[in-house]
């Protein structure tokens, strides 16, 4: 049981490094054409860059299928990986761009640290000089904007 759970814990965080380099050097790299729907306004629930996620949920799926007879570890594989998309859709999709309007202002540094780190991504126009890839980690600068807000 604790090896099960050492396994999500350490795939959930390896998926927050995975997604942070994927970001960096794929997307904002060779895949920036399926990338750039995200940096651009639009008024649809959906983009092009939705697709890039397939990737994950096709090996999630994948670890699934092979290890659910036995129950293990391709199995504690794939909740890791799925928990972390999980808290993609949550905290990236709905918090940070509310592509459902569920959340209103919050109180927590933490969350509007992230806010912030996000909407600095963001800034940037087109594919190079942009900074702040991750996801749920963030750099101790934009903790320290979100105190003083």
């Amino acid at each position: 049981m604790l090896t099960n759970a050492a396994i999500v814990i350490g795939i959930f965080v390896t998926m927050e490094l995975v997604a942070w380099a994927v970001h960096k050097y794929v997307l904002h790299g060779f895949l920036w054409s399926i990338h750039k729907s995200h940096h651009t306004k639009h008024n649809h629930l959906f983009e092009l860059n939705d697709v890039s996620f397939v990737f994950y949920g096709v090996i999630a799926a994948l670890c699934f299928i092979y290890g659910t007879e036995t129950l293990d570890y391709r199995f504690w594989i794939g909740v890791g990986i799925s928990l972390y998309g999980a808290a993609y859709f949550l905290v990236h999709d709905l918090f940070i761009h509310r592509r459902l309007k569920l959340f209103g202002k919050t109180r927590s540094t933490y969350l509007r640290a992230l806010d912030i780190a996000h909407k600095v991504h963001h800034k940037a126009k087109g594919k190079d000089n942009s900074e702040s890839f991750g996801m749920l980690w963030v750099h101790p600068k934009f903790f320290r904007i979100a105190r003083k807000r």
